[in-house]
């Protein structure tokens, strides 16, 4: 079934907007209902959610504090190549430590437990340089 825009009237404003097809068609795939405000009503009412980290209100369990803090990177220096670059994780010493470039060369290694985060391997997961 083609999707085509729609032209619907916001809750918040009153003001029409429209619902357009490839809006329509992420929303279905996703199982999602039409929007019942415009676009700018649903920013301003997701800002005044987030900026009220804890403040009562209701909305699935999740209470933002603010933005996401930056994620801790850990220098280390390449097993492979001899690089320095960072990584987003605390090497404990008894795994190899890859750059990207040398981890996407020898790849995830199979095999040997895993951990509580749910990884499969050493290796070295995301990387930054």
């Amino acid at each position: 079934m083609p999707f085509t825009d729609k032209t619907l009237t916001c809750s918040d404003c009153g003001q029409e907007f429209t619902f357009s097809a490839e809006d329509q068609e992420f929303y279905s795939s996703r199982g999602f209902t039409e929007p019942k405000r415009c676009r700018s009503c649903r920013a301003m009412r997701r800002n005044d959610r987030d900026g009220d980290a804890g403040g009562g209100g209701g909305g699935g369990g999740f209470r933002s504090s603010g933005p996401r803090p930056e994620r801790e990177l850990f220098d280390v220096v390449c097993s492979s190549c001899g690089q320095a670059t960072k990584v987003p994780f605390q090497p404990r010493g008894d795994r190899p430590v890859y750059c990207r470039d040398c981890f996407e060369r020898v790849g995830r290694p199979s095999g040997g437990g895993g951990s509580a985060r749910g990884g499969g391997g050493g290796g070295g997961g995301m990387y930054r340089r």
